[in-house]
């Protein structure tokens, strides 16, 4: 299977497209001021404790105050927060926890009063970015992720992946890990792993116990306040991180310095695998040239179309995600409708597994399949779900087919729905209700360029615009309105066409491909 990462980076957004076999399957849309990202650690003050909820709301810097469940306090809590106070307290002097004395486990059903107090700074987690109205989740049971394991500091445990089927590779790995890991550190052995020498892995595990110490190391040293104690990787990173693997052909990034970065990055963890990076530096959009844009504005619709004139309805409610299966006008001949309503249910459980990840759809999720009589045909779509979702990062649950033909499917959710509107604004009235006389639209792009030259001095101008419009503008090779333009105001005026773009939609950039805001 050809996989192939686009990552599109733009002044205020960066957006990753994950292809396979040239179609998407994962889209990561993030704002440049990004905060609070799942894995970043954090020192929080308690706020509030809520006996009746058993937890507490706790202070990150986030505009609202994060949520901290007993539940998710984890069992060494004790232990780490007898560290914490032994940091701080300590005169610019690093604590080996190799040597700290672990404390004994939290009670499973005790209380949050029993453990907290309000005013009381402790190490936090995120576990689910912010979402909607809520602040992030909290854990205080700490990880910190790497490409082959992940750490546990205060554990002693060293478990393996339950992706990893060979029982002589499983055990083979524990011991290896349990051999070379300090006392008091747990670890997580991750799928990729898999096969790797010892030597690898233990440089891995070093890194990261290296980036739990100087992160202490350094509060005690600068005595900050600042809140943020170990920050994740960026999600660019993260994803090569966690999605990396042998099938991946090319990575494309618009962007010198993050090509750099990630050029570097993937030469640290898979020298074999850093040829496979790639500086996109043509002048039409990265996501266009890879037809990215358009299989967007097919897949993020209330209608998703699927083969042979076969559909999809996604509603969206407060509590949960319905999903309609259409057969549409799809018939073959010679099958009956037990045969055309399961072809069309597997077909429709494909595209739903796809969905799901490009969505980042989380929560409850109910499909209405067709109705089919045999209990063969519901057991073989029960499968086929199951074993779409095998790749997919989130956890997910899926129960058999109720009588009603409807199965209920709940996904982990970190972070927020993914929603793009992909109608377009009325070209004639943008959306007002008002129509506007489009003859005078060229005259109004003239207006804007006039002003853009009288009140800067850039040398070189870019309109974005529709293809249609795009194509009016540059049409004619001598006499183009374009090149009345270049002659008028003495400047290099270019005209390209998005796809992306509403008809009447423009923005104008500069020679650096930054937006000039009129």
């Amino acid at each position: 299977m050809n996989t192939e990462l686009i990552i599109d980076i733009a002044p205020s957004e960066i957006q990753i497209a994950l292809l396979k076999d040239k179609k998407l399957v994962e889209l990561n849309k993030d704002k440049n001021s990004l905060k609070f990202s799942v894995g970043d650690i954090y020192i929080g003050k308690v706020k509030k404790l809520m006996p009746a909820l058993n937890a507490a709301f706790v202070d990150i810097g986030y505009e609202k105050d994060a949520f901290l469940h007993y539940l998710d306090l984890g069992p060494k809590f004790k232990s780490l927060n007898n560290f914490y106070q032994a940091v701080k307290s300590s005169n610019n002097q690093t604590i080996d926890i190799s040597k700290f004395k672990i404390q004994p486990d939290i009670d499973k059903k005790g209380k949050i009063t029993d453990v907290l107090q309000s005013g009381q700074d402790i190490i936090v987690q995120i576990a689910k970015e912010p979402i909607s109205t809520k602040g992030p989740r909290l854990s205080a049971e700490i990880s910190i992720a790497g490409r082959s394991i992940v750490l546990l500091p205060f554990s002693n445990k060293v478990s393996v992946s339950q992706k990893i089927r060979n029982f002589e590779e499983k055990t083979r790995l524990k011991k290896l890990i349990a051999s070379v890991k300090p006392n008091n550190y747990g670890v997580i052995i991750r799928t990729v792993a898999e096969g790797k020498k010892i030597a690898e892995l233990d440089n891995e595990l070093r890194g990261l116990i290296e980036k739990w110490e100087n992160a202490f190391i350094n509060f005690v040293r600068e005595k900050s306040n600042s809140q943020l104690l170990i920050g994740e990787l960026n999600r660019t990173t993260t994803i090569l991180r966690d999605l990396l693997n042998p099938s991946f052909n090319n990575i494309y990034i618009n962007d010198k310095t993050t090509f750099t970065e990630i050029k570097d990055y993937i030469t640290s963890i898979a020298p074999e695998k850093a040829n496979i990076v790639n500086h996109y530096t043509k002048t039409e959009p990265i996501f266009e040239h890879f037809g990215i844009e358009k299989q967007i504005k097919g897949a993020f619709g209330k209608t998703v179309i699927m083969k042979n004139g076969t559909y999809l309805v996604i509603e969206h409610t407060e509590a949960l995600h319905v999903i309609d299966v259409n057969s549409g006008n799809r018939t073959k001949k010679g099958n009956d409708q037990e045969t055309n309503a399961t072809e069309v249910n597997l077909i429709a459980a494909d595209e739903i597994a796809r969905q799901l990840r490009l969505r980042d759809m989380g929560g409850i999720i109910v499909i209405d399949f067709i109705d089919m009589l045999q209990a063969e045909h519901k057991k073989q779509l029960y499968e086929r779900m199951k074993e779409n979702l095998k790749d997919d990062r989130a956890k997910s649950h899926v129960l058999q087919l109720s009588k009603f033909g409807l199965m209920q499917i709940t996904r982990e959710r970190f972070r927020p729905e993914i929603d793009i509107k992909t109608s377009e604004t009325c070209p004639v009235c943008k959306g007002s209700g008002k129509v506007q006389s489009s003859i005078i639209f060229v005259d109004e792009l003239e207006n804007y360029i006039a002003y853009i030259v009288s009140k800067t001095n850039h040398k070189e101008i870019t309109l974005k615009v529709h293809p249609y419009v795009e194509a009016y503008i540059n049409k004619g090779f001598f006499n183009s309105i374009r090149k009345r333009w270049n002659k008028t105001f003495k400047r290099k005026i270019k005209v390209e066409s998005s796809t992306k773009y509403n008809f009447l939609e423009y923005h104008f950039f500069d020679s650096k491909n930054e937006e000039i805001i009129i």
